[in-house]
């Protein structure tokens, strides 16, 4: 799997090279390069943004530098055979979940994403229309609400997909306890938690836990998982 991420505040990535992401990298199970939008402008001042056709607030990042910076991707593949995908994060796309972290991280062997990092009032509108022409884009939001700027939405799914690649995380299979991949939908939460000491500050464990019967526990974390997301998340459930 291989990232290429384009923001002007390319620093704003660096966490990934920490955890589980860091050492993914370090292993070379993930590929990451990072660009600088401002490094495909040809101004002084380096200017990526202008005033929206149309009057109203804000600011608008010209096509130009983006169109610059996709054809400088594209020309360097970071390896043969990889399929570019475009990943534009925007409140106005499609809802990004478990279910699409799942459905990238099942590209692992082919998995080549390109995150355009907008900010402002966005990205010029014709960048998308251009590259659905070149590649596959993908318009996701992980929210229903604005951010300053994509990059923190970048971080959100590179981890969300990356922890699900082969070899991630250290125990593979605790990735099917995980809330929205708990039930046979994967529309429950995960349970509550717990761990030594078997008592502290007046609350104990629960006593199932500590029966040895694996059988039970199932069953037990199993009811408290449909009860936490009743509790919590009712809209998941029919």
């Amino acid at each position: 799997m291989f990232y290429d991420i384009v923001s002007i505040f390319p620093e704003y990535l660096e966490p990934l090279k920490l955890s589980l992401v860091g050492k993914a990298l370090d292993d070379g199970l993930i590929g990451l390069r990072l660009w600088q939008l401002r490094d495909f402008t040809h101004d002084r001042h380096r200017t990526v943004d202008d005033t929206p056709y149309g009057g109203g607030p804000g600011m608008v990042m010209k096509p130009e530098p983006w169109g610059e910076a996709l054809d400088a991707i594209l020309a360097a593949p970071p390896a043969p055979g990889l399929t570019p995908t475009l990943v534009v994060p925007t409140p106005n796309g499609r809802r990004f979940t478990q279910r699409t972290a799942e459905e990238w991280s099942a590209r692992a062997e082919q998995g080549w994403f390109i995150f355009a990092c907008g900010r402002y009032e966005g990205i010029d509108s014709r960048v998308s229309e251009w590259a659905r022409g070149v590649m596959p884009v993908e318009e996701v939001s992980i929210g229903d609400y604005v951010l300053p700027g994509g990059e923190s939405a970048v971080l959100v799914m590179i981890e969300a997909v990356s922890r699900l690649l082969p070899g991630v995380l250290g125990n593979g299979e605790s990735v099917t306890d995980d809330s929205f991949s708990i039930g046979e939908d994967g529309t429950l939460l995960e349970g509550p938690v717990f761990t030594k000491p078997p008592e502290w500050r007046g609350l104990t464990v629960p006593e199932i836990l500590v029966s040895g019967h694996h059988g039970n526990i199932r069953r037990w974390r199993r009811e408290e998982a449909e009860l936490r997301t009743q509790r919590m998340r009712p809209d998941l459930r029919p």
